[in-house]
């Protein structure tokens, strides 16, 4: 089953069992509360990353619109985690090579379904923008483009994360694990720009442990170091690090205190998810939990699968807050 990694180098709904009951399992009670601009709800912070349908939009079944329809009234979330996938022109600007700016028309259209929906987004990924590319001229326009996509992230009023990958590739040459000299401080000064951006508009800019060098925690640390700034972050995609599987487990609880988003793989989902969501809980994690999982004929109940699972975490922690009190 694809992944975004595998995607861009190139099942029927389980019974959660009787603690999480079935208004936790259909998501019966909403998960739907108030917010205020910069500001998360308190509780239920929970959404799907879109790029798990991503199927569907390549056969055109499925739009940003639908999307937003499905968060809202068919998984009753408050938060519309968006994929760049599902944004207008995307495989024309990202297989193609272009810079394409999103028109005010459709981001008035994009906004108006989400506040007709009561969602919010708290995290826009932004592929075909990562910071640097081996190709100088793709380097360029990923630069504008990357500037488009924080103009949107501003328009759309996102109040959590906007994921720029580092780059330079998903592989490295030589064997090579880290940014040379160069490179590193090409990219530092790029994301000093992209965050003082968001810190003025009211979000956060990062990486994700996803490209290159990024896939390695003690990497990923040192750029967060280096930025230093408070508009500056990062998406942990939980578990998928570079690594053996001590590393891996070491990563995500050391990177849980700095992250601004998280992915949950299918891999997490079915298995240590209520290790690796506690790890971020006692972290004191503010973010959302966002599932990603991957794509079959039986998507939606892959996600609904996905979400009850995380939601009955979520359920034991409401009830040892209730036994707490």
């Amino acid at each position: 089953m694809s992944t975004r990694r595998d995607f861009f180098k190139k099942s029927s709904l389980a019974a959660i069992g009787a603690l999480a009951g079935p208004a936790i399992l259909k998501g019966a009670s909403s998960d739907v509360g108030s917010h205020q601009y910069g500001k998360y709800p308190e509780r239920r912070k929970l959404s799907v990353l879109s790029y798990s349908f991503n199927s569907l939009v390549g056969r055109g079944m499925q739009d940003i619109f639908g999307y937003f329809e499905t968060c809202r009234y068919r998984y009753n979330l408050d938060a519309a985690d968006l994929w760049g996938g599902h944004l207008k022109d995307f495989f024309e600007r990202y297989d193609t090579g272009k810079y394409i700016p999103f028109e005010d028309t459709w981001i008035a259209n994009v906004k108006e379904a989400l506040e007709e929906r009561k969602l919010f987004i708290p995290n826009l990924t932004a592929d075909g923008c990562h910071v640097m590319d081996f190709n100088p001229e793709r380097t360029e326009l990923n630069y504008k483009n990357a500037r488009e996509h924080l103009r949107l992230a501003k328009k759309l009023g996102v109040i959590g994360f906007v994921r720029f990958d580092t780059g330079p590739g998903w592989e490295m040459p030589n064997g090579r694990r880290d940014w040379t000299t160069e490179e590193f401080d090409f990219t530092v000064k790029r994301y000093k720009e992209y965050a003082q951006y968001a810190y003025d508009n009211g979000f956060r800019v990062g990486a994700e442990n996803h490209m290159g060098p990024s896939g390695e925690w003690r990497n990923l640390k040192k750029l967060y170091d280096a930025v230093d700034h408070p508009g500056f972050s990062f998406c942990v995609h939980i578990g998928g690090w570079k690594g053996t599987d001590e590393e891996k487990d070491l990563a995500d609880r050391e990177s849980a205190k700095f992250a601004a988003h998280t992915h949950i793989g299918w891999n997490i989902i079915n298995g240590p998810l209520e290790e690796k969501m506690n790890n971020l809980r006692k972290a004191g994690y503010p973010g959302y939990y966002s599932v990603e999982v991957p794509n079959d004929e039986n998507q939606y109940d892959i996600v609904e699968t996905a979400l009850s699972k995380v939601r009955t975490v979520m359920h034991k922690w409401d009830l040892e807050s209730l036994s707490n009190g």
